[in-house]
């Protein structure tokens, strides 16, 4: 009998190399128990070739800064695992869908952060005059379940890469931005709220939204921006026919 050790089981990754004209590039790495992307595209960049970029951060799936595109879906690869999309012994991993790609796997993410500031998706607060005063905001109002129900978003960009209308028009807003604006509309400390109603009501805004739902499939927070785009269409229509748009 041989004394030699059985050998390490291997993982086929194809890397996105390049800029928006690039190519999907094979590395064989070992394949190990308990695996993320994020490790498979670490060790590719550490131990094969150097030039690799990417983006990452925390590793523990809170800043969501490690977003890219595992086999066609948009995901945060610190908390895909290897066994989970690779049953075939292969993965393909390239940069977010819908923004520009600055080399291999990191995205320019400024146009998607624009939209935040054109569907003004900032807070206003409603007393400028007296700013300190502490608001009580009722834990079991409409309004208050309303905004919590989307205010978790931390502006990772993977619903922004799900979104086929994104695709078809680039001035759409985005799921993520009109999510935003939704959690403002409802929090009764906000001042803008007519504001907040017009910019969601433009032509790039809410009602471009074909509620394909895929913002919804893909966030890894769990959010619903399909819903909260279906009430900014709700709330722009009545305050058109009120008049206030």
């Amino acid at each position: 009998m041989s004394g030699r050790e059985p050998p390490e089981p291997e993982l086929v990754v194809e890397i996105w190399r390049g800029r928006e004209s690039g190519e999907f590039v094979p590395y064989r790495v070992a394949r190990r128990e308990n695996q993320t992307v994020l490790d498979v595209v670490s060790h590719v960049q550490r131990r094969i070739d150097p030039t690799l970029s990417y983006r990452f951060a925390c590793r523990v799936g809170m800043c969501g800064s490690c977003a890219m595109t595992v086999n066609g879906i948009p995901r945060w690869t610190c908390r895909t695992r290897v066994d989970r999309v690779a049953g075939n012994g292969r993965v393909r991993i390239g940069p977010l869908r819908n923004m520009p790609v600055i080399r291999d796997l990191a995205v320019d993410m400024a146009p998607f952060f624009d939209k935040w500031q054109r569907a003004t998706g900032r807070f206003v607060p409603s007393d400028a005059d007296n700013r300190r005063t502490f608001a009580r905001v009722p834990p079991g109002s409409r309004e208050r379940q309303a905004a919590d129900a989307g205010i978790e978003c931390i502006g990772c960009g993977v619903c922004y890469a799900a979104c086929d209308v994104v695709a078809w028009n680039s001035d759409y807003l985005g799921p993520a931005a009109l999510n935003r604006v939704w959690t403002l509309v409802n929090d009764s400390r906000d001042g803008a709220r007519r504001e907040h109603l017009a910019a969601a009501a433009g032509d790039a805004g809410c009602h471009q939204c074909h509620s394909h739902q895929a913002c919804m499939s893909y966030c890894p927070k769990g959010l619903n921006p399909t819903a909260a785009i279906a009430g900014l269409k709700r709330e722009t229509v009545k305050s058109l026919l009120r008049g206030e748009l």
